[in-house]
């Protein structure tokens, strides 16, 4: 199966930096729905599948592709009820659909693979398709120590409960929270998902604006991207430099209240890929404004760098 863009060769690394004022970024549903921490090192954590929900909704409800792992009315649609669905656009049965596909409809499952279980005529899973994503992320952490506001009491009234009806919970936000994302995208599985540059192109798009848009409950406003860098390295190379989050730094591990109080610093991102440029392609780049002014454009001596902008 071959689409018609030009399917990826390269492979690239991801930093992506974005903040969490006064929200909950990643609930935690075995602990209150409380945001992840570390609590050792008083650091917030969100989870990869956070992050990845973020971009498939981008993708399904803004850019209008279709996609594997979805929710319909707040509920997720099982893997079946999807397979289904496939096999009736595409006219054919579910034990004739294949991985080419899968891999044609769903750009998720190009991005980042899935294991698809197919039931059978008994209602048995007969068989499950296992498609490794060329894109992976880390787990995200904040580069700050991170404190938890004081819970209050929340009632949610259901519509069309009687008078005094509803459940109580407690509302959980982080005051202040930078948190960085790595990921990296495989030249080899990319081949094997069939993953082209114009995907790529929406996932660069999706990673900035899935946050701006996506994250608008009342526990999850609040959020917006700071700093996003891919590295694109050389056709032949499997070099890979590692998690880019080690040369982001701010000025002090401590509570902080916004992005300029952290004092980010990116020289060690600049130094790190000047020492490497013979390696590197390409660096595509993106800084909110604040980000702006106070790292200016990024330039690397020897690199050919481009900026993202809104088409």
């Amino acid at each position: 199966m071959i689409r018609n863009s030009e399917i990826l060769i390269r492979n690239s690394e991801i930093l992506f930096v974005y903040e969490a004022r006064n929200c909950n970024p990643n609930g935690d549903p075995d602990n209150e729905n409380k945001p992840r921490m570390d609590w050792g090192s008083r650091k917030n954590l969100v989870s990869d599948v956070r992050l990845k929900r973020y971009i498939r909704d981008y993708l399904n409800y803004v850019k209008g592709k279709d996609i594997f792992v979805r929710k319909e009315n707040d509920q997720h649609v099982d893997a079946t009820e999807r397979a289904n669905s496939l096999a009736k656009k595409l006219e054919k049965s579910v034990d004739d659909l294949n991985r080419s596909d899968f891999l044609s409809n769903w750009i998720d499952v190009r991005l980042f693979g899935a294991t698809i279980p197919i039931k059978g005529q008994d209602g048995k899973g007969s068989k499950g398709i296992p498609i490794t994503g060329p894109v992976q992320f880390t787990w995200g952490y904040s580069f700050n120590k991170v404190e938890i506001l004081d819970s209050s009491s929340i009632t949610s009234v259901l519509s069309g409960a009687k008078e005094g009806g509803g459940t109580i919970g407690k509302d959980w936000r982080v005051k202040y929270s930078l948190i960085g994302f790595y990921g990296r995208i495989n030249r080899h599985f990319a081949k094997i998902s069939n993953l082209s540059e114009e995907d790529i192109k929406l996932l660069d798009e999706a990673i900035w604006k899935s946050i701006l848009i996506f994250a608008h409950s009342h526990t999850k406003i609040g959020q917006e991207p700071k700093v996003y860098i891919r590295v694109e390295y050389k056709d032949d190379t499997d070099f890979v430099i590692g998690d880019l989050r080690k040369y982001f730094k701010i000025g002090k591990d401590d509570y902080v209240e916004d992005f300029k109080g952290a004092n980010p610093d990116i020289g060690g991102i600049l130094e790190v890929l000047s020492r490497y440029k013979d390696k590197i392609h390409k660096v595509y780049y993106r800084f909110s404004e604040d980000a702006k002014e106070l790292f200016g454009e990024l330039k690397i001596e020897g690199v050919e760098v481009e900026e993202l902008k809104d088409s």
